[in-house]
């Protein structure tokens, strides 16, 4: 799978995700979430997928499991490097951590002081930047004079294969599902 090549991720992928992110992501229920009566008087169902309930508080870690999981000892000795406000960043500390491996976050400057805390809490390093250069390695899938190995948060197919996880167990749980809405 390319860095970069969406059309690569395929159902085989995610499948052996779930693999590799399981005993680093806990596996979250999906509860029914208990509402009156449409307009109409149709009964409602809502079901919620309970991520909040993983290591990190957000199912970012899935993503960061299955992309540390896949790399080689080679990709990692520089160690590794993500840009994230936050949730990806703290996904990748906590990976990093349980490896050994050392983790810097590239953060914009608006990035709230509580996930900063977390992913030094974490033993990530932290590097602060103006929104337009942290925008510019989001875009760039690198950060100028940054060694090691780069998890980019949302467009790495590693980090989609883990985060699909999600969508596996959904259908596990309630294989009649009519829509599937993530904010």
């Amino acid at each position: 799978m390319s860095d970069r090549a969406f059309a690569d991720l395929t159902l085989a992928h995610i499948e052996a995700a779930r693999e590799r992110v399981r005993g680093a992501a806990v596996r979250t229920p999906l509860v029914r979430l208990h509402v009156p009566l449409d307009h109409d008087g149709a009964p409602r169902e809502i079901w919620l997928k309970l991520e909040n309930l993983q290591p990190i508080g957000a199912f970012k870690i899935r993503g960061a499991a299955n992309a540390l999981a896949m790399a080689t000892p080679a990709e990692l000795a520089r160690g590794m490097y993500t840009c994230s406000a936050g949730n990806m960043a703290q996904g990748v500390a906590w990976m990093a951590r349980e490896r050994g491996v050392p983790c810097t976050a590239v953060v914009p400057d608006h990035a709230p002081q509580t996930k900063i805390d977390a992913i030094r809490r974490l033993g990530g390093d932290v590097i602060r930047v103006p929104f337009a250069e942290w925008w510019q390695v989001m875009t760039s899938h690198r950060y100028d004079g940054m060694d090691g190995l780069f998890i980019h948060p949302v467009s790495d197919p590693r980090v989609m294969a883990g985060n699909g996880t999600i969508g596996l167990e959904i259908l596990e749980d309630l294989p009649d599902v009519d829509a599937v809405i993530v904010p």
